[in-house]
């Protein structure tokens, strides 16, 4: 026997009572140990015939079982190995769903993944409500699925619903859960969970409980397989993601079959996913994920913020908009914008209308009215910015209007007031320049549109201090922010990769490959839009004005823009037409160079090797310290697929870093 004794037996009244704890660990999880521990207490179970019945409860008040360890699917190299460890979910499951006694799952807090599937191995179920309790199969959110009986159980339990359950990785509540059938029963949160589970067994002992087993007719399966995979493909735009196909199949043949040759067909699909690097990839992404989703877990230990009172916001143009109306729904605290008088009632008027969406879809704390009470513009500076504990800088991107506002701006705050800065192109030394003790000062590079886009850049001057980036981390918390910390750089981290990106794509554009093809490749790469049509998105003389900047000349684009044609959405003509298409007057201005067909998969190696090249050199010149953290900024800040868990670690799924740089960046 093991000598952690995860899973306990005891046995009062001809009754098992089963507590189980990873001592340790903040949540249950499926490990080797953990699997040793159950298999001891399911031995015990299978020889004392005296049982009427076991019930197994968990000994964390918020968590029945998480699933399985993802670190431990992540490190699965061979298709042998993954069969391996699934054969030990399924023996053991197997193994405890047929003993000859009833069985109850005393469920509290989270019940997922390969925890739902083992409670799924049961009699029955029942479970407290409460705010912890999520019962779900959200495997295919990490490029998995359910491979411990999932997709042949819950379907046999519920029906079809659960091939939606399935695909969406959707997480129930315990009422919601009861209502399709996955739970049996369900008890208040105050409630004696043992307690009510012992009522429970005993009347499945009596044959007095009544369980809603129904025979499902599964002979429309094919159908409603195809029309799954349909709507898989549409929420994919069209990609064939392993997971979710290869989820579709599993049920779609599973379920013409007996659950123990269903549990074969979902054991070997799952075996092919596992060692996929879109799934490697995937849970890459839930871990850096899970890095990213506590800013102040970033920040100094022990450092004790700035309290954020009163903020200033100077400039209300689109990027100062989005950040007051993040300040305004997150933190509900006052705010003064600043700008020229005809900028502010068409910024009041636009931030109350995201607001009011906002509201009307009730994702709103506190009423619009409310907000916008706490707002105050101004042309001028005035007394009220000597109460102002942090200003954000969003005027245009120009280093003479920048050294004017912050000469201005640091008579009018206080000496300790924090100063950022939302630049996307230019240096933040270079700034802090103009700024009276500069140590106070750093960048928040925001991403458009704000209160959609979760990435901030918090950009680390030369003087600025460890105490302002703890600050503005927490500013970032404050509304809810996906930050990374980077040094100051030319791009910072998101635009520096992109910058490759961009040059790329016009050189394939001007070797004779079509606009079309271009966006389509990435496209099918996974980024949700082509870079001919992000560059049209963002504003055609942006990526323009950053080559001017870098001393570089890009002739498509000097074409374009001296043509007027800044982008549909700026001045109304760029490379598309409304419908979608390309401007057939567009192409007479891309330059010509000598003709090169390229393949999707050129594209596609191209445009990432010139991304991690850049990321290389961040990386060796320190200008961030954490391939992650240029991974969270590629996913969060332009949409890099999930699925491939960043362009750092793509390249290291592929071998691709190995083949460049003889090293792995992970």
């Amino acid at each position: 026997m093991t000598d952690k004794k995860i899973f306990t037996l005891k046995v009062e009244n001809d009754i098992g009572i089963v507590t189980f704890d990873v001592a340790g660990d903040a949540m249950n999880t499926w490990t080797d140990e953990a699997f040793e521990s159950f298999r001891d207490v399911l031995g015990c179970l299978e020889q004392d015939t005296g049982l009427k019945g076991v019930i197994f409860i968990s000994g964390k008040p918020n968590n029945f079982f998480a699933g399985a360890n993802l670190k431990m699917i992540e490190e699965i190299k061979t298709r042998e190995k993954a069969m391996e460890i699934l054969n030990v979910f399924h023996e053991s499951f197997n193994r405890f769903s047929a003993l000859n006694i009833p069985t109850v799952a005393a469920i509290n807090g989270h019940c997922l993944g390969g925890g739902l599937e083992f409670a799924l191995a049961f009699t029955a179920r029942i479970a407290k409500e409460s705010k912890t309790t999520l019962i779900g199969l959200p495997e295919i959110l990490v490029g998995l699925f359910p491979g411990g009986g999932g997709t042949q159980r819950l379907p046999r339990l519920i029906g079809y619903p659960a091939i939606e359950l399935i695909l969406k990785g959707r997480n129930l509540t315990a009422a919601q859960a009861c209502d399709v059938g996955i739970v049996d029963r369900v008890v208040p949160a105050d409630s004696d969970l043992l307690k009510e589970a012992r009522s429970f067994l005993d009347d499945l002992i009596a044959g007095t409980a009544s369980l809603k087993r129904p025979d499902h007719d599964f002979s429309q399966i094919d159908a409603v397989a195809e029309q799954a995979r349909q709507g898989a493909l549409k929420a994919t735009r069209g990609r064939e993601l392993p997971a979710p196909m290869l989820a579709i199949k599993s049920m779609q043949e599973g379920l013409k079959v007996s659950l123990e040759e269903g549990l074969e067909i979902e054991k070997n699909y799952f075996a092919d996913v596992a060692v996929l690097p879109e799934a490697k990839g995937s849970i890459n992404t839930f871990f850096i994920k899970g890095l990213t989703d506590k800013p102040k877990a970033l920040m100094t230990r022990g450092f004790e913020p700035t309290p954020l009172k009163k903020i200033a916001v100077l400039g209300f143009g689109t990027m100062g908009r989005g950040i007051v109306i993040d300040i305004l729904r997150n933190m509900q605290v006052p705010v003064i914008v600043k700008d020229i008088p005809e900028a502010l009632e068409p910024g009041r008027a636009f931030v109350k209308k995201i607001l009011d969406g906002m509201a009307e879809k009730k994702r709103l704390k506190g009423s619009v009215d409310d907000l916008m009470n706490l707002l105050t513009t101004t042309s001028e500076y005035s007394g009220a910015f000597k109460e102002v504990d942090l200003v954000v800088e969003a005027v245009f991107e120009n280093i003479d209007v920048k050294k004017q506002v912050y000469r201005e701006l640091c008579d009018a705050v206080r000496d300790d007031g924090l100063i950022a800065s939302n630049t996307s192109s230019l240096s933040v030394n270079a700034m802090a320049e103009y700024v009276t003790h500069p140590e106070r000062f750093g960048g928040t590079h925001f991403f458009s549109p704000v209160w959609i886009m979760q990435l901030v850049e918090v950009v680390r001057g030369e003087k600025t201090s460890q105490g302002t980036v703890n600050n503005l981390l927490n500013f970032a918390a404050s509304i809810r922010k996906r930050p990374i910390v980077c040094f100051d750089n030319p791009g910072f981290v998101v635009n520096a990769l992109l910058f490759p990106y961009i040059r790329q794509t016009f050189q394939y554009l001007e070797e004779g490959n079509s606009i079309e093809k271009i966006d389509g490749a990435m496209m099918s790469f996974g980024m949700p839009v082509g870079p001919v049509r992000l560059t049209d998105e963002v504003g055609i003389d942006v990526p323009y004005k950053v080559f001017v900047g870098l001393g570089e000349e890009q002739q498509t684009l000097k074409n374009v823009v001296e043509a007027g044609r800044l982008g549909l959405k700026k001045s109304g003509k760029g490379f598309f037409l409304k419908d979608g298409s390309v401007d057939p007057d567009v192409l007479p201005l891309i330059a010509k160079r000598e003709p090169r067909e390229r393949s999707a998969e050129d594209i596609q190696m191209g445009a990432l090797e010139g991304m991690i090249k850049v990321g290389k050199d961040l990386l060796d010149r320190k200008i961030v310290n954490d391939p992650r953290m240029i991974d969270v900024g590629m996913i969060w800040g332009t949409g890099f697929p999930p699925d491939k868990g960043g362009p750092m670690k793509w390249a290291d799924l592929i071998g691709l870093s190995e083949r460049l740089f003889g090293t792995m960046f992970y």
